[in-house]
């Protein structure tokens, strides 16, 4: 069993691929999620990983326009090149940052652009933005890597570490798979099937037999079905009413 002592379902991911059989579908005991939205550059970074360190990230790493209601009031023509050069350079500071800390695999729950994006791709390193929380959260409960809101000191004991990371294909999607991972307390299942009422009634079978094992687990007492009950108190009922007397 690789959930922790409280088996916590929402530890158990379960993902939908359209094509191939259900005898097709398998258990991957670490993490996977399906590819996320990418930018170019993407495709240059590399998509296989042994013993990776992640860095996981709860910041966005892309130069954003700013609000309608922003209002920046400048003197000169100078002065609004240094506010765009100052925004470049607090951007490369947090990549370069990133960098630092030796990461293979950089995961954020918000945005990465194609800045960072092709920035990573020059140093092989791989990146994927928009991450699911549920994902991101098994991510950090397998690898043993924390959800980072900073890039400042970011400290060695705060990377994850997972054995193998690959992107593949399956189906007509892209999935990216996290195994092998030492602290792995999280599982996720992968169901195919060629129509989704195949896969949808797979999950709920999954789900009843999932629920079933868990309560067996953290409940050490068993209640017999079958009449088993009512037999019980019959029988008790008739071993007492033998030591009673009378019709009182």
């Amino acid at each position: 069993m690789t959930l922790e002592d409280d088996l916590e379902k929402k530890m158990i991911g379960i993902k939908h691929v359209k094509g191939g059989s259900i005898s097709n579908s398998f258990l991957v005991e670490g993490v996977a999620f399906k590819k996320t939205f990418s930018y170019a550059g993407f495709e240059q970074q590399p998509k296989s990983f042994e013993n990776a360190k992640i860095v996981l990230l709860n910041i966005e790493l892309e130069l954003k326009a700013e609000k309608e209601n922003a209002e920046i009031r400048i003197e000169r023509p100078e002065d609004y090149q240094s506010i765009v050069d100052a925004e470049w350079s607090i951007i490369y500071d947090k990549l370069d940052k990133i960098v630092q800390t030796g990461a293979q695999i950089v995961l954020s729950k918000l945005p990465i652009g194609d800045l960072a994006t092709q920035y990573f791709a020059d140093r092989k390193i791989f990146c994927a933005g928009r991450v699911p929380q549920d994902d991101l959260q098994r991510v950090s409960k397998a690898t043993g890597g924390k959800i980072l809101t900073t890039v400042n000191n970011v400290q060695a004991s705060s990377l994850g570490q997972c054995g193998k990371f690959e992107e593949v294909q399956l189906g007509s999607e892209r999935y990216n798979i996290f195994k092998d991972c030492e602290q792995s307390r999280t599982a996720t299942i992968i169901l195919r099937g060629g129509a989704e009422q195949y896969t949808d009634e797979a999950e709920r079978s999954i789900h009843d037999a999932i629920m079933i094992v868990r309560r067996a687990m953290k409940s050490t007492g068993v209640v017999a079905g079958g009449g088993a009950i009512e037999l019980e108190l019959s029988r008790f009922l008739r071993d007492y009413s033998r030591s009673i007397s009378g019709k009182q």
